[in-house]
């Protein structure tokens, strides 16, 4: 028989667990070595006296790429979960009596906008309509190159399509260029902050998040976030994918510029191709030697981070009025909080926050009359981090929570658990504790990421930090690029 090409992934979080599938239905023989007790990286999940906490992503988003995804194994995510769709997508609070619910019809968010701002419909449907445009030209034509080169973006037509997609223009001018009501204004610049930046420093093309969110629409996996997980683990599996847990990488060995042996807490690994979804940076700077460094540490020392957060996990004992199953706090000075995040990193002094209460939509997750609350905070990373400080804001959150929504939570708590940069570092080696990867700026995007390509010669990189960048989505499109581009090698051996 024929010798079949290992291939040896470093994560298991959404990009290796998608690159793992695709490399084992092409006929590798594929190992998947995790730091961490379960698949998931940042979305592993978390169970407690009957609460399941998802403890990352809680928004599904862009549910094609999901669908897109599976259909290479002859699936549909119906085969693994039940997709919901939330209606109204999710709550605002601008204020105490100031609240805006956004629909997920078209229709009523039209409705809603004229209510806002007298006219405003018709930019509405051209901002959607040029948002469509970016979202169906960049999810079909930029996200799955492996940006080696930016000659791979000259082509005429992506010429064209990049006049279109804006890319020289900011988020914050586009948007202000058609709407002038505040509320409006803060609803179609909240998505960026998944990718990371302000919106005076993100590319207008991303306004596809707003198509994204807007249209395509707000969805729930019943049962929890963690099931998309669990369907990747098992596509993966079913192809012959081996998973060795509780198993940190130490070190890259190198000869002869090939990965030769991924060597762990727990044994070596001889493999043909090596896979790294762990932390880019802790990879380059960590498990190989300098020589074989993509980067120096001033090269990373200059990257602009995406945020850290501050989360917690809280079991209430109680059911809870005037909320949503995602909710968002902008009751406070957006600007501010950027500013407290990006130009002078600090804790936030008067922070926005997002509260999701995924018991509202899926009894699984609470125990009968109970409520599963997710709290965050987004953050500067590379604060100093201790328990102190995070009950500080706890606090702060439940004094904003009881002031704004009505809810009294504080002698209804179960236990809490709290997570933030000092975990991240722990658990996944983030660097700096972030939690989003690099921010999604001009100068951070395409080509001018982090490459997947390494200088040793059968290994590469996927995840959030190298191309397409930050998300769910996004992570499992990074794991489909890199198989493509290690089948692409074995063609050419």
């Amino acid at each position: 028989m024929e010798k079949k090409t290992t291939v040896t992934i470093i994560g298991a979080g959404f990009a290796g667990l998608a690159a793992a599938a695709l490399l084992a239905k092409d006929g590798c023989d594929v190992t998947v070595i995790e730091k961490n007790e379960m698949a998931g990286g940042r979305a592993r999940s978390w169970q407690k006296d009957g609460f399941l906490f998802d403890m990352g992503p809680s928004w599904y988003w862009m549910p094609d790429v999901f669908e897109n995804y599976y259909k290479l194994f002859g699936k549909t995510a119906s085969d693994f979960y039940t997709l919901k769709r939330l209606n109204p997508s999710y709550r605002i609070y601008f204020g105490k009596k100031d609240i805006v619910d956004v629909p997920a019809t078209l229709d009523d968010l039209y409705d809603l906008f004229e209510k806002l701002e007298p006219g405003s419909s018709k930019n509405l449907k051209h901002f959607l309509d040029q948002a469509k445009y970016k979202y169906e030209v960049g999810m079909n034509e930029y996200v799955f190159k492996p940006s080696h080169s930016i000659m791979e973006y000259f082509d005429p037509r992506l010429a064209v399509s990049g006049i279109k997609l804006q890319l020289l223009g900011n988020m914050r001018k586009h948007v202000h260029q058609l709407f002038k009501n505040a509320q409006l204004r803060k609803l179609l610049e909240f998505p960026v902050l998944f990718l990371g930046a302000t919106p005076q420093h993100t590319p207008a093309l991303y306004s596809l998040m707003n198509y994204a969110d807007l249209v395509l629409g707000t969805w729930y996996p019943m049962g929890g976030m963690h099931k998309i997980v669990a369907a990747m683990q098992h596509l993966a599996e079913s192809e012959g994918v081996k998973f060795i847990f509780d198993t940190e990488v130490t070190k890259i060995e190198v000869k002869n510029n090939l990965a030769e042996y991924v060597i762990t807490s727990k044994g070596n690994f001889k493999s043909d191709f090596v896979v790294g979804n762990a932390d880019y940076h802790y990879i380059d700077q960590h498990l190989f030697d300098k020589p074989y460094r993509n980067y120096n540490e001033k090269y990373w020392e200059k990257r602009t981070m995406a945020p850290s957060c501050l989360l917690f996990y809280v079991g209430i004992n109680k059911k809870l009025n005037n909320l949503l199953h995602h909710n968002l706090f902008f009751d406070e000075d957006f600007d501010q909080h950027a500013k407290e995040i990006y130009t002078h990193p600090q804790w936030p002094s008067k922070p926005l926050f997002y509260v999701c209460c995924p018991s509202i939509t899926d009894k699984s997750v609470a125990p009968e009359g109970c409520e599963n609350l997710f709290f965050l905070i987004p953050v500067a990373p590379d604060l100093p981090d201790n328990e102190s400080k995070r009950e500080e804001y706890f606090n702060l959150l439940l004094n904003r929570f009881k002031d704004l929504t009505g809810n009294d939570i504080g002698g209804n708590i179960l236990f809490k658990r709290s997570y933030a940069m000092n975990d991240f570092v722990t658990d996944y080696h983030a660097f700096k504790g972030n939690a989003y990867g690099l921010a999604n700026t001009l100068k951070q995007t395409a080509f001018l990421k982090p490459k997947m390509k390494s200088k040793v010669t059968n290994f590469l990189y996927t995840g959030q930090l190298t191309v397409p960048g930050p998300g769910v989505p996004p992570a499992i499109i990074s794991g489909q690029v890199v198989a493509k581009e290690i089948k692409k090698k074995l063609k050419k051996a």
